[in-house]
């Protein structure tokens, strides 16, 4: 009883410091440092087995109670993530990129998105939250030779983001447009779709994209469940007559797990 206590302390700690960062409008190198310690350890904290074991007991326990706390973390916690992307996009521009535990986990989820559903140097890629630093399209692109296109609704988030590409890969054949789905004339060739962990409203987004997509795109919608959802959204059921879940990969070190649809 005590370690579940003391685990609903650690989450009431963790909802606090990331309403502060969240809130703070100080851009300082001292600032974007907590920022990155604070990012870090709450990965390591939502990926340590005994946590996860404890959050079941614990969410069981006072499922309102609780609900609220995992409602007020994900949002804090995502506001927190844009906001260290553009630090992270700022101090690559200026020269200074020194990397973190929480991007290296992302970074190397992206291999492992499609499985068998593999990206050639033909496939259209769409990324839907590319953020201000987009990485996910940049090794697509550059592993495979794939065209790939980002979206995110955050203006800055766009801007900042065509920088480091024109930095990292302006040779390499990728964009990013502040556009929606309905929108965006590239959905309708899009042979592979990824929606990053942290946009809400994803599965909306992907009923949406049923009928402005080709029949045979592939879905990758990156989510988490349980504790993992304290950083993610988590899975929803899908409306079958449009779509199929073809693949469901849970990774325990990941900070995100995959599943893949294909349509129905």
């Amino acid at each position: 009883m005590l370690e579940m206590k003391t685990l609903g302390e650690d989450l009431q700690s963790f909802r606090l410091r990331f309403d502060v960062l969240a809130k703070d409008s100080n851009d300082t190198l001292d600032h974007n440092s907590e920022l990155e310690v604070l990012l870090d350890e709450y990965s390591k904290f939502i990926l340590d087995e005994k946590h996860n074991n404890l959050w079941e007991q614990l969410s069981s326990a006072d499922s309102n109670k609780y609900s609220q706390l995992l409602s007020e973390l994900r949002k804090t916690s995502a506001q927190c993530v844009a906001r260290m992307e553009k630090y992270r996009a700022l101090r690559l521009l200026e020269g200074h990129d020194e990397g973190s535990g929480y991007f290296n986990n992302i970074e190397s989820c992206i291999q492992q998105e499609f499985g068998c559903f593999e990206i050639s140097s033909n496939s259209k890629v769409l990324l839907i939250g590319s953020g201000s630093f987009p990485m996910t399209p940049l090794l697509i692109a550059k592993q495979t030779g794939a065209e790939v296109v980002g979206i995110d609704i955050d203006e800055e988030a766009v801007k900042l983001g065509r920088r480091v590409i024109e930095k990292l890969g302006s040779e390499l054949n990728v964009r990013l447009e502040q556009q929606s789905v309905e929108d965006l004339g590239y959905v309708s060739q899009a042979t592979h779709i990824i929606f990053s962990s942290t946009v809400e409203k994803k599965y909306e987004i992907l009923n949406e994209l049923h009928a402005l997509t080709k029949n045979d795109v592939v879905a990758a919608m990156r989510y988490g469940n349980k504790l993992k959802s304290l950083f993610n959204y988590p899975m929803k059921n899908v409306n079958q007559t449009k779509w199929r879940l073809v693949d469901n990969t849970v990774r325990p070190d990941q900070i995100f797990d995959i599943a893949l649809y294909e349509k129905a």
